[in-house]
């Protein structure tokens, strides 16, 4: 109590101390940070130039089949810098522009990228479209036309097609007979094929048409045949199949065994899916 009494005796005479002051300082007092190259992953590197998916990529690594600078790299997450060689498969490596291509699809031509009995493929339709090499994402089967999307961008093909993103796709179906009222609720409720049940978003009459053998119908699953085995699970043939809406894009000014590029729009519009 009497050391209290003293120090307040003391602050009274002399006055509370001074309040601390710090000088501003000026950026120009540190120099400047260094500048780093992160570089880029090399499964990323590898699916850029069009090798394969990214997982897949990392298969590639760790089986030793990849080098940079002519040194076999099998750890995961190496990171290529500005500058270094990457080979595979004794070539040099170069990250590909990326392509993204709408094809029509017509009949009598398979989704593969090569066919053993040199029959007709996709590939032929747009083999002079670029430089890059493109690969079809998904598949339509060797009877059905409509749109087929083509990319070398391994991330989003990847992407669009998961079932988990919901990926939008409408087909118009025609039928050898009229589909009755009561199979289309029995397909709209789901059907219970030899590989699942299967539940379109929608299916419809196509309007306007004078029949009941043309059918709307909305998926969003990859199954092989999925479309045509729905059909056929109930006793009708499907005599044509086209794919005219995938992912947000259309047929609207595409004939035939066409094909275009996307605009960067519609790129965006796909990247954004999920």
């Amino acid at each position: 109590m009497k050391k209290r009494k003293e120090r307040y005796s003391k602050e009274k005479q002399t006055g509370p101390s001074k309040k601390r002051t710090f000088r501003k300082v000026s950026k120009k007092n540190f120099p400047a940070a260094e500048k780093t190259t992160e570089g880029i992953r090399l499964n990323k590197y590898l699916a850029n130039a069009g090798v394969a998916s990214r997982r897949a990529a990392d298969q590639l690594i760790e089986s030793g089949a990849v080098k940079i600078n002519g040194k076999v790299v099998t750890r995961l997450g190496t990171k290529v810098l500005p500058g270094d060689k990457v080979e595979f498969g004794g070539e040099t490596l170069r990250e590909e522009k990326h392509r993204y291509l709408l094809l029509n699809k017509p009949k009598g031509y398979l989704t593969t990228s090569d066919d053993p009995f040199n029959r007709r493929t996709v590939m032929h339709l747009v083999e002079k479209a670029c430089p890059e090499r493109i690969y079809p994402v998904g598949r339509l089967d060797r009877n059905t036309m409509g749109l087929l999307l083509f990319t070398n961008d391994g991330e989003l093909a990847k992407k669009l097609m998961h079932p988990k993103h919901n990926v939008k796709k409408i087909y118009h179906v025609y039928l050898d007979k009229n589909l009755t009222k009561n199979d289309m609720l029995r397909i709209a409720e789901g059907l219970e094929l030899e590989d699942g049940k299967i539940i379109p978003d929608s299916i419809a009459y196509v309007a306007g048409a004078d029949d009941k053998k043309q059918i709307g119908i909305e998926l969003h699953s990859g199954k092989n045949r999925i479309v045509r085995r729905i059909f056929e699970h109930l006793g009708y043939q499907v005599i044509k199949l086209d794919r005219v809406f995938l992912a947000g894009l259309t047929k609207k000014d595409l004939p035939r065994g066409k094909w275009r590029f996307l605009t960067q729009k519609e790129i965006n519009m796909l990247k954004r899916l999920g």
